[in-house]
C-alpha cells in the first residue's frame, strides 16, 4: 500500500494537484446535484484539533460523511495527547484504529512526527508553518472564476504567517508569480523563501504588490496565540488594509480572497467582502469539495 501524507504542498507533484482541483470541482458538481457518491463506507476520519475552527472541522466532518463515512473529533481535553502522552506513542495507537487522520496543531514538528509513525495517510489542517488545505480551496476558487492560474501574478498583503507560507509554495507548484507585501519585521522567514526566487518577490508596500495583480490576498493581523501583540501589529499593518482603492491597481478582473474569519476595519475595509471582486464565500465552500478530493486521492493511494 502507498502511504502517502499532506503535510505540504510539495508532497504530492504539480501533476497531482492539479488532479485534486480537477476532482474537486466534479465532487462539487455532484453536491451540488445533490448526488449521493459514498466510496468510503465504513471508512472513520480522525480530527485532532489543538487549534479552534470552523470551517475545518465543518468541512473535513461534512466531507466524511458525505462519502459514506464519519468523522470522530479529538481535542487535547479528549485525549492523552494532552495529559503529555509522547506524539510517537498515541500515533501509532490512533493510526491502527483510523483510515485518514487530520490535525490542526501548533509547532509543524508534531505533525511531522506524529505522521512519521502513522499507519494510515495524515493531513495538515494548519500549523504554525503551513496551511495546504486553504491553497487547495484557494486555487480551485480562482480556476473556477478565471481558469488556469499558472502565469498569474498574485499579491500576498499582510503578515508573512503560515498561509504566506503556503502561498510561496503555490507558486512554484502551480507556476505564478507571487509579491509579497509585508510590514518589516513581519516579512516571510528566510527558510521559507530559500529556493523560490524564481517565482517570489519582496515587494516594500501593499500598492507595489496590487499593481498589475489577479489575485490579492490578505488574512488577519494577529493569528491565533498572537492576540497580546494586537495593538503593536494594528499600528506596524495600518498601510497593509486591503480595501476598495487598492483593487483599482490590480488587473480589472482581480479577484480578492481572504481565507477567514475577516476582521472588518482591521486587514480589510468594511465593505471589502462585498466588493464585486471578493469570491471569498465560494473560497470558504470550496474547502469542503477540495478536501473531500484530497482525501478521496489519499485513501485510494493508500488501497493500490
Amino acid at each position: 500500500m502507498a502511504l502517502r501524507h499532506f503535510l505540504t504542498l510539495r508532497d504530492l507533484s504539480s501533476a497531482e494537484l492539479e488532479q485534486i482541483i480537477e476532482r474537486a470541482q466534479e465532487l462539487k458538481k455532484l453536491q451540488h446535484a445533490n448526488q449521493v457518491y459514498q466510496p468510503f463506507k465504513g471508512k472513520v476520519l480522525g480530527m485532532i484539533f489543538e487549534k479552534s475552527s470552523t470551517r475545518t472541522r465543518v468541512s473535513f466532518e461534512a466531507g466524511m460523511s458525505q462519502f459514506g463515512g464519519s468523522a470522530i473529533f479529538l481535542s487535547p481535553r479528549d485525549t492523552q495527547l494532552g495529559r503529555g502522552e509522547p506524539i510517537e506513542d498515541s500515533a501509532r495507537v490512533i493510526s491502527s484504529m483510523l483510515d485518514i487522520v487530520m490535525i490542526r496543531t501548533f509547532g509543524h514538528d508534531i505533525i511531522e512526527r506524529f505522521a512519521a509513525q502513522s499507519k494510515v495517510p495524515v493531513i495538515n489542517a494548519l500549523t504554525d508553518d503551513h496551511h495546504p488545505c486553504q491553497l487547495l480551496a484557494d486555487v480551485q476558487t480562482f480556476v473556477e472564476h478565471r481558469g488556469s492560474i499558472k502565469n498569474k501574478t498574485v499579491a500576498w498583503i499582510g503578515d508573512g504567517n503560515n498561509m504566506c507560507n503556503s502561498y510561496i509554495e503555490a507558486g512554484h507548484m502551480w507556476g505564478f508569480k507571487l509579491k509579497i507585501a509585508a510590514p518589516q519585521g513581519y516579512e516571510p522567514k528566510p527558510e521559507f523563501l530559500k529556493d523560490f526566487e524564481h517565482c517570489v518577490e519582496l515587494v516594500s508596500s501593499a500598492e507595489e504588490a496590487a499593481k498589475n495583480a489577479d489575485l490579492i490576498v490578505t488574512d488577519v493581523w494577529a493569528s491565533m496565540g498572537q492576540e497580546e501583540e494586537q495593538k503593536i501589529r494594528e499600528k506596524a499593518f495600518a498601510d497593509y488594509q486591503v480595501n476598495e482603492d487598492l483593487m483599482k491597481l490590480a488587473n480589472p478582473d482581480c479577484l480578492f480572497m481572504h481565507c477567514l474569519p475577516a476582521h472588518r476595519g482591521e486587514e480589510i475595509s468594511e465593505t471589502m467582502l462585498d466588493h464585486q471582486s471578493a469570491v471569498v464565500w465560494d473560497e470558504a465552500e470550496n474547502r469542503l469539495h477540495a478536501q473531500k478530493a484530497l482525501m478521496e486521492f489519499l485513501l485510494l493511494e493508500h488501497s493500490k
